[in-house]
């Protein structure tokens, strides 16, 4: 995935004035990366739970999950932390449920959801239920005006970015992409940089393409940092 640095994403900037907003999460965003098939090496939970899930966590009070996503999570260590943060007093992770929505939501959801539906690879009818996720969160976010959607899925940015030309009805959602939070942790000091500096490197800067594509660490900070400022 390309790492945009051209210009600056304005929901996080808005997350840097006020990180009190709600913020839905997709799975990839709760799930370890998995590139072992590109390199020997693995992010295990426990690592991905310190560098990245406790320190985004402890940052941002308003995270939710969408209740498809939450069935999605099949590996019981992020099962596990995902109820922890559900059964937390206060709650640290709320639950979107479609029973929630009003007659009103509920209709315009659907409207969303056959509009989403033809760019992906979810059609229950045909027992293809890849994708449900995002679908299912794009389009209550949409329903119900939020306005932040956290994914590192490039189909669900596109779906996001492309709003307009693919009239997917998400023109007012914005997508935070993983790399966006990867420097509020580091800017802000909410997560231990060398971790955030590997993070980053699985995530973006692995593949020959996206050495290419992509800036290694030092840059990425710097080119972060002209866009949103220094605050560490």
């Amino acid at each position: 995935m390309k790492v945009n640095l051209r210009e600056s994403n304005p929901a996080l900037e808005s997350i840097f004035q006020d990180p009190n907003q709600i913020i839905s999460l997709d799975a990839s965003f709760l799930i370890p990366p998995d590139r072992e098939s590109i390199t020997n090496q693995r992010i295990s939970f426990s690592t991905f739970r310190d560098i990245w899930l406790d320190p985004v966590f402890g940052s941002f009070p308003k995270l939710a999950v969408h209740e498809a996503v939450l069935a999605e999570l099949s590996s019981p260590a992020v099962q596990s932390f995902a109820y922890a943060m559900l059964d937390a007093s206060p709650p640290r992770l709320q639950i979107h449920r479609d029973s929630d929505l009003t007659e009103v939501e509920q209709m315009l959801r659907n409207t969303i959801e056959n509009r989403i539906r033809p760019f992906t690879r979810y059609c229950p009818e045909r027992g293809l239920l890849s994708d449900r996720g995002e679908v299912k969160s794009l389009s209550y976010i949409a329903a119900k005006g939020l306005l932040y959607f956290a994914v590192h899925d490039s189909l669900a940015i596109q779906l996001i970015e492309n709003a307009e030309d693919w009239s997917t009805g998400l023109d007012n959602i914005r997508a935070i992409k993983m790399y966006e939070p990867v420097f509020y942790l580091y800017a802000e000091g909410r997560s231990e940089r060398k971790g955030l500096r590997m993070l980053y490197k699985h995530q973006y800067h692995l593949t020959n393409r996206e050495k290419q594509e992509n800036p290694e660490w030092s840059k990425f900070i710097a080119a972060m940092e002209a866009l949103y400022g220094t605050r560490a």
